[in-house]
This record gives structure tokens, sequence and C-alpha cells, in this order.
């Protein structure tokens, strides 16, 4: 017979009714909740980190190329800042407090935050927004592979997020004449 999909409904409805203060968390999610807390919460760092460093790359940018080069860090910051929400709301999915503290933001991001010494060295941008994603694709991967199967929603979110890093890598290095 080919592989059944049978399952004990009855022992689900009753650890569901038994676990009804842990939201969203069942006997499926085999990660330390606390430690995927922590992890993604060095990733809203990364984030917002990365939004400030778009937001403000696209503010100061000269330069003769710099309408199409502002409008990609435009985009980038947007998706950046919809990564650190939707982050953020897994965390507080999971019973954990999103840190958002600013005092402590730069020190939790794995990216770094540079601000350009002259604004119309839009390749000099370029370069350390492309810097930035590799160092975030590399990392996003590892916690992909780390979360495994212990945390699909949360190992699902960070691969859509992985996603859009390895576009945006790909449209700097597009425009990357190092």
């Amino acid at each position: 017979m080919p592989n059944e999909f049978a399952i004990d409904i009855t022992r689900i409805r009753d650890d569901a009714r038994k676990h009804l203060e842990q939201g969203a968390l069942t006997s499926a999610d085999t990660t330390d909740v606390d430690r995927v807390v922590a992890v993604l919460n060095k990733v809203i760092a990364s984030e917002m980190v990365c939004y400030l460093r778009y937001t403000q790359n696209a503010i100061v940018a000269q330069g003769i190329h710099r309408e199409q080069v502002s409008a990609m860090f435009v985009d980038h910051a947007d998706e950046e800042l919809g990564h650190f929400q939707r982050v953020s709301d897994r965390i507080n999915q999971l019973g954990g407090t999103p840190d958002m503290n600013p005092a402590t933001l730069k020190e939790r991001a794995i990216t770094e935050y540079l601000e350009p010494e002259d604004p119309s060295d839009l390749q000099g941008m370029i370069r350390e927004n492309l810097l930035g994603e590799r160092v975030v694709i590399e990392v996003y991967t590892e916690i992909v592979h780390w979360l495994g199967d212990g945390d699909i929603t949360s190992r699902r979110m960070m691969e859509s997020l992985l996603k859009d890093e390895e576009d945006h890598a790909d449209e700097l290095n597009d425009l990357y004449e190092g």
C-alpha cells in the first residue's frame, strides 16, 4: 500500500485545548523558542540597519545616475522595512518581544552602517550595499539550515527574506563597476 497519511485528530484536539495559551506554538515546533527569538532579534536589527543605510543613501546620492540608483535604494529600503515588520511579527507570534531598542540596534545587527564620505560616489554606495547584502545572504542561509524542520514557519519566512536579499544583491551587482 502507498505511504498513507494518518493522524490522530482526537489527540491533536486534546493537545490544542491543553496548550491554548501557547497561541501558534504547537508540539510540532521542536526548536528552542527563546534561541529562535534571540536570532530573529538580530535579524530585525540587521533589517533596520539596512533600511536606514538604503534610505540615507537614496536621500544624499548625487551625480548623473542619481535618479536610477536612488530609486533602487528606495525600493530596497521599502523591502527591508517590510522584512523588519514581518520578523517582528513572527517574534511576537512566538511569544517573544521584538527588540527595537535603538541604543543597541547597531551592535546587534550583522551588517554595518556606513555613511558615504562622498555623496557623488554612487559606486561606493552600491559597493557597501552589495557587501551588506552578501553578508546577510550568508547569515540568512545559515539561519535557514539551523531552523530546519524544527520551526517551519520561521524557516519559510527566512527563505522568503533570503530570496529578496539575493534579488537585491543581483540588482546591485548589475550596477557595480568594481
